[in-house]
């Protein structure tokens, strides 16, 4: 499915750094089979690979396959991507999982959540696992030259600012891991969110200058490094207890100006088994269904929307359905109150679920009859040609513009210095039309309008957990969605699940980390 120049990414994954898993030692430095100052200095092109495979540890489980793990987690269910998606999508309104794993179900009713649960773990290990690796290289890129050698390390530095945006955003607090300190030999000192977000709002300003204008497809240019400093401040308020919306929207407006970035005309495509050709992506994470197999990018998405037993699997480009995930009404109802008034609507997003035999009401979470399964993501290329395979080979978006275009207007109504309210419509109104939704005038542009945009724009994406905590709608009683608090109908949550706990493995492992508030 996949054209060669999306797969030349991965084509290398060398990397000779041994698996670990932080949180057992969090001053680990990295076992090496051969240094990668040796490597780098025998072959100075070696660095292609290097850099694939730390591109690729946001997306896959480990560099042998689907079945291998680069950290001692399960290597099916602790995938970066994936933990962005059951901890991002899941705990919110508009997607839920039915297989009652423990742990899993917490996520999907915001209920019992602890410090044991497995899912909290893979991600704070994930992050784990990334930041050393950059500490490595960028220790050892000091004294190795390699080709475009200063643009590697900003590359590098974003990737590090990248995985800890999500422990800033999920956890709060951590260990500040950088090369100065890398292979330490006693335990570090616990770091807050306010130092965290300090340490990447200085390296993304750091390298700004340095990172590309532009670059190959799924790698780190401005515009990234952009478009991640401007989601650093737009949720500021809710890390640091201080707006930041007239830097969010400075940001913003370099990615929109000066990327070089369109919407795509087909909003399908931007999800679709060839959106490498999407002129809107911004910053994919890369999957393919032969190179880049892995139980954790979009085949969760994809395959775990799916069930063979109500729906043909081909029309989605899968040879498998897991029949775990379905949408709420908190998602689908953004568009109409039945499945008869989504089938009517002229918005093309509200044709993203699978109605047929399905309830529009989720009485039962783990009934897969209850809600309906998001098709959003597909396997097929955006014309319908493809041939199925059991892996996903479609990216994920993490990054795009119609995203910069909602934090525009976000920033604009919430009063951000240099924000037109006319330009602000006319984003949104950009986006709407595309997916022929009506247009909307000034006096619509509201935060909660704003709210629900986001919503029927980016479910699914990975971003819905933030979004509500940033609107004050996370915890809890004034909005609730179903299954929230383990109640059919949705109740109150209290304020401490707006972090996740700190995992006690974690705690174990390093004696000056403490956990958060109200676990």
């Amino acid at each position: 499915m996949k054209k060669m120049k999306k797969l030349k990414l991965f084509s290398i994954c060398i990397f000779f750094l041994g698996a670990f898993s932080c949180t057992n030692d969090l001053n680990t430095e990295p076992v090496v089979e051969l240094s990668l100052q040796q490597l780098l200095q025998q072959d100075p092109n070696a660095i292609t690979g290097i850099m694939s495979k730390l591109y690729g540890s946001f997306a896959l489980s480990g560099a042998n396959g689907p079945g291998s793990s680069d950290i001692s987690d399960d290597a099916g269910e602790s995938p970066f991507l994936r933990g962005i998606v059951n901890l991002e999508d899941f705990t919110a309104d508009g997607m839920k999982n039915r297989w009652g794993d423990d742990g899993l179900d917490q996520l999907t009713t915001t209920s019992n959540w602890d410090a044991n649960n497995k899912f909290f773990r893979y991600l704070y290990n994930r992050v784990y696992y990334t930041v050393p690796q950059c500490n490595n290289l960028l220790a050892v890129l000091s004294s190795v030259d390699v080709p475009n050698k200063e643009a590697v390390k900003s590359e590098v530095r974003f990737l590090r600012c990248l995985a800890y945006y999500y422990m800033i955003d999920c956890f709060g607090k951590g260990v500040l891991l950088t090369e100065a300190n890398l292979g330490s030999a006693t335990p570090l000192p616990e770091a807050s969110r306010q130092e965290l977000f300090n340490f990447v709002e200085s390296e993304l300003l750091a390298i700004e200058s340095t990172l590309p204008d532009t670059n190959d497809y799924g790698r780190a240019n401005k515009a990234v490094g952009r478009m991640l400093l401007a989601k650093l401040y737009l949720n500021a308020e809710v890390y640091t207890g201080t707006a930041r919306y007239n830097e969010a929207l400075t940001f913003i407006k370099k990615v929109i100006d000066e990327g070089g970035y369109t919407l795509d005309p087909n909003f399908r495509h931007i999800f679709s088994g060839d959106n490498n050709t999407s002129p809107e992506i911004i910053y994919p994470l890369i999957a393919d269904a032969v190179v880049s197999q892995s139980y954790g990018n979009t085949t969760y998405i994809v395959n775990g929307n799916l069930n063979s037993a109500d729906m043909t699997l081909s029309a989605y480009g899968a040879t498998d359905g897991w029949g775990g995930h379905r949408a709420t009404k908190a998602w689908y109802g953004l568009f109409a109150n039945s499945a008869s008034g989504l089938d009517a609507s002229s918005d093309e997003r509200a044709h993203l679920f699978f109605t047929n035999g399905h309830s529009f009401e989720m009485t039962d979470y783990k009934t897969w009859t209850d809600g309906y399964p998001s098709v959003k993501f597909t396997n097929k290329n955006a014309d319908g040609s493809g041939t199925p395979t059991y892996f996903s080979g479609t990216d994920f978006p993490l990054f795009r513009l119609a995203d910069a275009y909602l934090i525009y207007a976000e920033c604009t109504v919430r009063g951000a210095a240099g924000g037109s309210m006319t330009q602000a419509v006319d984003y949104v109104n950009q986006i709407r039309t595309r997916a022929g939704a009506a247009t909307i005038t000034p006096g619509d542009l509201t935060i909660d309008f704003i709210l629900d945009e986001r919503g029927r724009e980016l479910n699914l994406e990975g971003q819905r957990r933030t979004d509500l905590i940033r609107f004050g709608k996370f915890t809890g009683g004034s909005y609730v969605w179903p299954w929230k608090g383990n109640v059919q109908a949705g109740t109150s949550i209290s304020a401490n699940y707006k972090l996740f706990p700190i995992p006690q493995k974690a705690l174990e492992a390093n004696p000056n980390l403490t956990q958060n508030p109200g676990y």
